[in-house]
């Protein structure tokens, strides 16, 4: 997309038009939808067995595929209606038809999710995980071998949507496939546990708002770049009082988004990963009563948060520019791209052993079947991001947004785990402090070889310097971490690696 597209007004439109269906498969179709949806499945499936627990599903497929349908057509009506009521500049104009033809693709991608959250239950975790490379796999065939062939930029772009709506109709074909030879094939008789799809309705809100406010946050940064950049041709002065210069070109809403793919690696890689496995954890020692053993399953998840966290925030924070580079600096995307881009990494990646720590400090909530405390949290802190973005874009641009959602995130994750300890008791903060300790001296360790060896290679133009500008201090300073923790005694980095059972939560 950087190669065809570069870091401009049509990038940031595109950018801009698919947050909203991957906003709306956060809200509904991942872990909102999981959180509520599992326990009832599985209480079907143990008490009433396997039948009753695929009615469910479908119920709550056809349910949700009705709701859908009906929001993505008032969406479109709203979408369309604009062009008659509003006069809209040629980049609002593109915005909107992006958005139009990407809404669709909320309804493919919520059920797919959905029928995932099935298959986990079942206890197959592969066949869900394949699910987000079909689109990756349909978007770069369509990128390398089909978008091309169009001469401008605006037809390439619409395309490329049109590739998005492929590849979301086969990540909704693929589990319906697998789920089929599960056994858990459509039922038509799936009327009949409609009851159990209004409990799950009722139980999702809360918890959609509660998991959702740091995706929210970011969505939200992107709305603020895209509203306060400057207009391709026009006045550098916005039309506020004062007439204040715009405080962002454009570029700043592709370099956001971009940011955010790069912190949510190791966020999708290992916070929500981890929140998954203990998850069932938390709920199976909370409906036994064993608050002890709860405690020390949150605990642990802290003290693993922080063992991977704090290095992947720090790393991040060092690697930002290379990593920009590798990635992204080629045809269309130039070096000033980049380096926006870095800039972004950086600031994002800040965060992420806060975002990390909320995905298991919110599941401790919802264990316990406290679904609004976690929701209360986050509307002070999407708040709390909406005033710091507005104070902070003007001296730092598009990085003030950025650091604007590390730094909430932190308060957040602070201010819910002190909560969550008010409900279930201290938490093993000697532990906690420990491993904190100790991970912060490692971290200093991986932190100061990769800055020498930063500081020593230079940035080549050919693709494999870049590579090993990135990977030398990056497999270095990993290595040297490692190393450290052993030396100090921190297991929790050793914990994941080996693949010990995370079920023996003892300290």
């Amino acid at each position: 997309m950087g190669v065809l597209f570069g870091a401009g007004p049509v990038m940031d439109a595109f950018t801009v038009a698919f947050r909203l269906p991957n906003l709306a498969r956060v809200l509904l179709g991942e872990g909102a939808l999981t959180t509520a949806f599992l326990p009832v499945f599985l209480a079907d499936l143990n008490e009433r067995g396997k039948d009753s627990a695929a009615r469910v599903t479908w119920a709550v497929f056809v349910s949700l595929a009705f709701f859908l349908t009906f929001l993505i057509v008032l969406v479109e009506a709203v979408l369309w209606s604009l062009a008659w009521a509003i006069p809209l500049s040629s980049e609002a104009q593109l915005l909107r038809n992006l958005t139009a033809l990407l809404t669709p693709y909320v309804l493919l991608i919520c059920l797919a999710a959905q029928l995932g959250a099935v298959l986990n239950a079942l206890g197959r975790f592969v066949w869900p995980a394949l699910v987000p490379s079909i689109l990756n796999l349909i978007w770069l065939i369509a990128l390398w071998g089909f978008i091309p062939r169009w001469d401008d930029e605006v037809s390439r772009i619409y395309v490329t949507a049109v590739s998005v709506l492929v590849g979301g109709a086969l990540q909704l074909l693929f589990p319906l496939v697998v789920l089929h030879f599960s056994g858990f094939g459509f039922r038509s008789d799936w009327r009949a546990a409609i009851d159990r799809v209004w409990k799950i309705a009722q139980d999702m809100l809360p918890v959609i708002i509660g998991l959702s406010i740091t995706q929210l946050n970011a969505v939200l940064d992107s709305f603020i770049a895209w509203g306060f950049t400057q207009p391709v041709g026009e006045n550098v002065t916005m039309p506020f009082p004062g007439s204040p210069h715009y405080p962002l070109t454009a570029g700043a809403v592709t370099a956001l988004y971009l940011g955010q793919r790069l912190y949510q690696f190791p966020l999708g890689v290992f916070g929500v990963a981890l929140g998954t496995v203990l998850f069932p954890l938390f709920a199976t020692h909370s409906q036994q009563g064993k608050t002890a053993e709860l405690r020390a399953d949150v605990s642990l998840g802290i003290r693993l948060v922080l063992a991977i966290g704090l290095p992947a925030s720090v790393g991040l924070m060092l690697v930002g520019h290379p990593l920009a580079t590798l990635f992204f600096q080629y045809g269309r995307f130039d070096a000033d791209d980049a380096r926006l881009t870095g800039d972004m990494i950086a600031a994002y990646g800040s965060g992420v052993w806060a975002y990390c720590g909320l995905l298991i400090l919110q599941r401790g909530f919802y264990a316990i079947g406290d679904r609004m405390t976690p929701m209360y949290i986050g509307l002070v802190a999407m708040l709390a991001n909406l005033v710091l973005n507005l104070v902070l874009i003007w001296p730092f641009g598009g990085r003030g947004l950025a650091f604007s959602t590390a730094l909430v995130a932190a308060c957040q994750c602070a201010a819910t785990a002190l909560w969550l300890q008010h409900r279930i008791g201290p938490l093993h903060w000697r532990h906690i402090a420990q491993t904190t300790a100790k991970t912060l001296i490692a971290t200093m360790g991986m932190a100061v070889v990769c800055l020498i060896l930063l500081d020593q290679l230079v940035s080549p133009a050919i693709p494999f310097g870049r590579l090993v500008r990135l990977g030398l201090p990056l497999a270095s300073g990993g290595i040297v971490f490692l190393l450290i923790a052993q030396a100090l005694g921190l297991k929790e980095p050793w914990r994941l690696i080996t693949g010990k059972s995370l079920s023996n939560s003892e300290d």
